[in-house]
């Protein structure tokens, strides 16, 4: 398949690449119509790429069958007015698994998680994208990369031998390191997405990132678009201002090794009455003190 074919796919990815949060219910399960409703609110807003099952969404929190819930749901609340790209992972036979059922279900794209596995060698990364790529060669390929170690090359080389990779959310917080990363494996190849989200949106985008993830969107749409449209103008001083708008909320959320990530997003969308804030563990609520600090942030946003 050429890459002509995945032409839709790779706009997609050089865009808000929104991860939604996984809400739910008072008994603990997901919760099937807050989901939906969120995600309409993302589509309502302008949000035209989602990633379930994306590390805001708590993926490694979720049951195998939570997971393919939380797919079907995205699939079908999207429609024709969104490109899904599904996050996929942990051995490979699940991955596969996880990779074709998005395909039956008409996704675009799926996104495979960094190797959770304490020892990764740079051969055996590109053997794993290989054997989820080589299963699906229909839909793009995005690989997620939060290693420092791993080389533009294998990048490459995985590209030679599957060419439905297509794109890659590199989530090294180093802005040099992305840039000669991006180069080694081929800038004009892949569509690059900064995979940490708008704190790092203008340094990954002045080094060649064309789209950048979000979870603060699910909080605030607008902001998010605020920041691409300046991007993709060239507007960095305008970017900046989005930059400053958002720095606090971002810097609780990367606080302590990002321990409230997923939990400062949930909080905020619970001040605005739009979900419960409970998150699973090894994630954890927030104390009284810093769920004041969101909610006024969020207020703030005046959504």
């Amino acid at each position: 398949m050429s890459s002509v074919a995945f032409e839709t796919q790779r706009a997609a990815l050089a865009d808000v690449v929104a991860i939604p949060v996984t809400p739910f219910a008072e008994d603990g399960s997901v919760a099937r119509e807050t989901h939906r409703a969120l995600l309409r609110r993302l589509l309502d807003g302008g949000i035209t790429t989602l990633t379930p099952n994306g590390n805001t969404g708590e993926f490694y929190a979720l049951t195998p069958e939570e997971r393919r819930l939380v797919t079907e749901l995205t699939i079908d609340e999207a429609g024709d007015r969104a490109v899904v790209l599904v996050g996929v992972g942990h051995d490979v036979p699940t991955a596969v698994a996880s990779a074709r059922h998005a395909r039956e279900l008409g996704a675009g794209m799926v996104m495979v998680h960094q190797p959770v596995h304490p020892y990764v060698s740079q051969a055996g990364w590109v053997d794993y994208h290989r054997a989820i790529a080589e299963a699906v060669p229909e839909l793009g390929v995005v690989p997620y990369i939060r290693n420092a170690q791993l080389t533009g090359a294998r990048l490459a080389e995985l590209a030679d031998t599957c060419p439905n990779v297509i794109g890659v959310k590199y989530a090294v917080p180093d802005a040099a390191r992305f840039a000669a990363f991006a180069r080694d494996a081929g800038l004009e190849r892949f569509v690059w997405v900064a995979g940490l989200a708008e704190p790092y949106a203008p340094s990954y985008f002045s080094a060649g990132a064309t789209g950048f993830t979000s979870g603060l969107v699910n909080v605030a749409p607008a902001v998010s678009l605020n920041m691409i449209e300046a991007l993709r103008s060239g507007d960095y001083p305008a970017a900046m201002k989005v930059w400053e708008q958002i720095r606090r909320f971002e810097e609780l959320r990367a606080a302590n090794g990002s321990a409230d990530n997923v939990t400062v997003v949930k909080e905020a969308l619970a001040s605005l009455g739009l979900c419960r804030r409970e998150v699973r563990p090894p994630s954890r609520t927030l104390l009284e003190e810093q769920r004041v600090e969101v909610a006024a942030i969020a207020a703030g946003w005046s959504i």
